[in-house]
């Protein structure tokens, strides 16, 4: 009976050195290192909704109204060359008949030049536009990826992502990192400084 009472008292003692234990360790955490991101509430990666900003950033609605106010005037100056040939070339038609070999050969040779030219014309037109373009969207860019810089720099982000629907890059971001509101209300105030 002793001894049944010995190995009572022993499992008895061990599951309570156990519980013990168990109870002790509910307490304390976990050991982890200490990083900036652990014992910062602040998230160092962040992303911008890319569709919103060139939406409702107002450099580049500025910009989109100035490139197609060129294009419109390319448009307009093209055509207007255009209509002037084939005002030439229906006269030249209805007098065709009555002019001699050589006034129809000088004069459809000088019409061929003159659509050459203008379609010539209508190929550098159409390249200075895409070239503008191309400088205008270059410069929004180095703007916006500047104001990036000094934004991140400011709110204490290592990186800044962007969002694009469509885009395959990013699939999911937790809405917590969405600060495209902020970014978007301080880049066209910063924006608003530079236009006055």
């Amino acid at each position: 009976m002793k001894t049944t009472v010995s190995i009572f008292t022993k499992i008895t003692l061990g599951v309570l050195f156990a519980a013990s234990i168990a109870a002790c360790n509910q307490n304390k955490t976990p050991d982890k290192p200490a990083t900036p991101a652990a014992s910062s509430s602040k998230p160092e990666i962040v992303y911008i909704n890319e569709d919103t900003v060139t939406t409702k950033y107002e450099a580049a609605k500025d910009m989109r109204k100035r490139l197609e106010d060129k294009g419109k005037a390319a448009q307009s100056d093209v055509g207007g060359k255009r209509q002037a040939l084939q005002r030439e070339i229906a006269e030249y038609q209805k007098n065709a008949a009555t002019m001699s070999a050589d006034q129809r050969a000088s004069t459809e040779q000088r019409l061929q030049r003159e659509g050459q030219t203008e379609q010539a014309y209508e190929q550098n037109a159409g390249a200075q536009v895409q070239n503008n373009q191309a400088d205008e969207t270059k410069k929004l860019y180095e703007k916006v990826y500047d104001f990036t810089k000094q934004y991140a720099k400011e709110n204490g982000y290592k990186m800044v992502l962007t969002f694009q629907s469509g885009n395959t890059q990013l699939l999911y971001a937790d809405p917590s990192l969405d600060v495209t509101a902020d970014f978007l209300k301080k880049l066209n105030d910063a924006y608003a400084k530079d236009k006055k």
